[in-house]
C-alpha cells in the first residue's frame, strides 16, 4: 500500500514576506518541489499552495500554507485527515531563533518552542507526535526587535549560507522519506555554519546521496 507524507514549511504569505527568515520553511520546500519536479498550484479548499506527486512508491504532498503562521494548524489538519496521513508521517519545517543560522536539528516530536506556527499545528492536530525541521534563522544584536528581525531578510553576506542551509535541509527531507527519522538526524543534523566549513563540505560529500 502507498505511504503519503505530508511536508509543511511554515511562513506567511504575500510578496512583502518572501525571502525573509520566518519564510525559510518556505524556501526549503521550493527547493524540495524543484528536486522532485512537482509543480504549485493553489489549493482554496485547504488554503494552501500544494505540490504532490509520487516517488517510489511514495505519495508525497509539500504545502504552504496561505493562512498567517498562527493559523497554519487548520490547513495541516484538514490536509492530514482527508488524506489519512498518520502525524508521524507529518514534517513541519519551521525557523528557530534558539539555532544560530547554519544549524538545522530534526526531531520526532517536542513543544512549539515559543513558535506560533508550531503552536498552532499542535493545537489542531491534537497532538505534539509529529516531526519536525528546525532551522537555525539566528538572533537579532539587542538593538533590534525579535519581531523586526524575524520579518527581515537575509543580510547578503548571508545568502551564500542560506542556500547550503536550504540544500542541506532538502536532503535531510529526503532521507527521511526514503529511509527514516533516526537516519535523517544521524546524517544531517548538526552545524553548518562557515566555522565548521571544514566539517560542512565533508558531511555534504558523505551524504550526497539520500
Amino acid at each position: 500500500m502507498e505511504k503519503s507524507f505530508l511536508i509543511v514549511g511554515l511562513g506567511n504569505p504575500g510578496k512583502e514576506y518572501a525571502n525573509t527568515r520566518h519564510n525559510i520553511g518556505f524556501m526549503i520546500l521550493e527547493q524540495l518541489a524543484k528536486h522532485f519536479r512537482f509543480e504549485w498550484r493553489e489549493n482554496k479548499k485547504f488554503s494552501t499552495h500544494l505540490a504532490k506527486g509520487d516517488q517510489d512508491e511514495k505519495n508525497i504532498l509539500l504545502t504552504k500554507p496561505q493562512s498567517y503562521m498562527n493559523l497554519s494548524g487548520k490547513t495541516v489538519a484538514k490536509l492530514a485527515g482527508y488524506h489519512k496521513i498518520h502525524s508521524e508521517r507529518i514534517m513541519v519545517v519551521v525557523d528557530d531563533l534558539d539555532l544560530p543560522l547554519g544549524s538545522i536539528r530534526m526531531r520526532p516530536n517536542g513543544g512549539n518552542g515559543g513558535h506560533r506556527g508550531l503552536k498552532s499545528i499542535i493545537e489542531d492536530l491534537g497532538t505534539n507526535s509529529f516531526p519536525r525541521l528546525r532551522v537555525g534563522i539566528g538572533r537579532p544584536d539587542l538593538k533590534q526587535k525579535v519581531s523586526g528581525f524575524v520579518l527581515s531578510k537575509f543580510k547578503q553576506d548571508e545568502i551564500d549560507q542560506v542556500e547550503k542551509m536550504i540544500m542541506i535541509a532538502s536532503k535531510q527531507l529526503i532521507c527521511w522519506i526514503n529511509q527514516n527519522i533516526q537516519t535523517a538526524m544521524n546524517n544531517y543534523n548538526g552545524d553548518y555554519s562557515p566555522k565548521n566549513k571544514e566539517e560542512t563540505d565533508d558531511e555534504i560529500r558523505r551524504n550526497d546521496h539520500p
